[in-house]
């Protein structure tokens, strides 16, 4: 591989690393927490069941892409390092699983959950948000949900491990 093209994979890999570490950092711990805060609630979860799907694709696909592009030879390189690997392969399985699995069931109990509510609070029921029925909703919610933010808190320790192990390959020369 040519200087240049080992150079240009460097710098693809390093930008592909930033995404991917920046936008997990800002949008669990920064734009999550300000919105959840900010908006009222039927607002919040309407924000968030159009930005998480988005948000585990783009994870997911910045993964991949940092493992493509892994220097100086891309995957081969990867492989080379047990413990860069283990920690992407962590980090993708995590995406990946909430990707597929967990935000498409936690939108769905979310949105059933939704319904639920309007029609308890509709009719003329005392207390409406302690039913059987909502608690059950609120259940189904929950474990996803859940699954949803551990996976995630996972991949991101695995995006930071592989980061630890990357930074032991910088060289800097001081004159």
């Amino acid at each position: 591989m040519s200087a240049l093209a080992t150079t240009i994979l460097s710098l693809l890999h390093l930008l592909a690393y930033s995404v991917l570490l920046g936008s997990e950092l800002y949008q669990s711990f920064l734009m999550t927490k300000i919105c959840f805060q900010a908006l009222p609630r039927p607002a919040f979860r309407s924000l968030q069941k159009r930005i998480f799907p988005v948000y585990f694709q783009g994870q997911f696909a910045l993964l991949l892409l940092t493992g493509a592009t892994a220097p100086p030879f891309g995957v081969v390189s990867l492989v080379a390092s047990k413990t860069a690997w283990m920690s992407l392969a962590a980090a993708s399985v995590c995406a990946g699983l909430n990707m597929v699995v967990y935000e498409p069931k936690t939108r769905r109990a979310m949105i059933e959950e939704t319904k639920q509510a309007r029609i308890l609070i509709s009719s003329d029921s005392p207390d409406n948000t302690g039913s059987d029925e909502m608690r059950a909703m609120m259940r189904r919610f929950s474990r996803p949900h859940a699954m949803c933010i551990h996976l995630n808190l996972v991949s991101i320790a695995g995006t930071l491990a592989y980061g630890w192990t990357l930074a032991g390959k910088f060289r800097f020369d001081v004159d």
